[in-house]
């Protein structure tokens, strides 16, 4: 059996599941994609090829190998994108919870039953019909369950707005001990560059007590200010529009000491170092045009 245990973003991992490229459907049509960012490569006709997304998450697989991180796969879904296992799942403490996500991607969690029938069944929990969440917007700090959400009454009329307040609120009676606290994101379904898909696209911790953050993720400065408090200023890498763009805070750490980042991050990846940091520079570039980077493909089961 998989003992769970998922205290924080940064403890040395030990098991994870890693998402697939492999018979990932080709390029969907406009209407159907789920994100600006997708929208965008197809409508100009770049949007990724399976064979350089395979290469890229073949990349990521070498790198858990180095470091001997267990690695689960989904089973393979003929002409379906399982690329972001985060979306589906996520582990906290010792409880798997199965995210409650976009309907026409229910498949994916069947795709790793394989993992789940290796936990015991009074650990996997699931959320209430109407209480959205994705694993994207959740994250583990210390005593905290930090989530991203949107509050608005147009909540139904974003299709980029994966988490609402009952989720929140669901997430709260789920783990009693834990502080849940919930930041309001900046969504928008036409401009990806205005457009915080979940709370890991413009924040998130790294090292023993630093955070990658973009303020203008954020629809409320005093929440936003509320993090920065959390961390301390001195203590935090803010990127740019461009940056949060390209998900330079959706990088995934192996432990304190060791995270994974795409190889462009120039910026990022030199200040990460300074910190004294090991960075492991992979290709993610193609993957990144749907919104979408290293956190977001990657489930961590079991941290020390």
């Amino acid at each position: 059996m998989l003992k769970l245990n998922i205290k924080s973003e940064t403890s040395p991992l030990k098991a994870v599941v890693l998402g697939t490229a492999k018979s990932n459907g080709g390029t969907p049509e406009y209407k159907d994609a789920y994100d600006p960012k997708s929208a965008e490569h197809i409508k100009a006709g770049t949007y990724p090829l399976e064979e350089d997304m395979v290469k890229e998450m073949e990349a990521v697989a070498a790198v858990f190998e180095k470091y001997n991180v267990q690695v689960f796969r989904p089973k393979i879904i003929e002409d379906y994108n399982q690329i972001f296992t985060r979306d589906i799942a996520f582990v906290i403490d010792d409880k798997f919870v199965i995210a409650n996500i976009l309907p026409n991607r229910d498949e994916e969690i069947e795709a790793i039953n394989h993992v789940l029938v290796q936990i015991d069944p009074d650990k996997i929990l699931t959320m209430p019909e109407s209480a959205h969440i994705e694993g994207g917007d959740v994250m583990p700090y210390k005593d905290y369950i930090l989530v991203g959400t949107y509050k608005g009454e147009d909540y139904k009329d974003f299709i980029t707005a994966r988490t609402n307040m009952k989720g929140v609120k669901a997430l709260q009676e789920l783990f009693p001990n834990r502080k849940v606290v919930s930041f309001s994101l900046r969504k928008s379904n036409t401009v990806a560059k205005d457009n915080a898909l979940h709370l890991d696209c413009c924040f998130q911790p790294v090292g023993k007590n630093k955070a990658i953050m973009y303020k203008g993720g954020f629809l409320i400065e005093e929440e936003y200010n509320w993090l920065v408090n959390l961390f301390g200023k001195e203590n935090i890498f803010e990127i740019t529009r461009d940056e949060m763009y390209n998900m330079n805070s959706n990088i995934f750490s192996i432990s304190e000491d060791v995270v994974i980042s795409e190889r462009n991050f120039t910026r990022l990846n030199t200040w990460l170092r300074e910190q004294g940091i090991t960075v492991e520079k992979v290709p993610y570039a193609e993957i990144s045009k749907q919104e979408g980077l290293l956190r977001c493909s990657t489930l961590p089961l079991i941290r020390e």
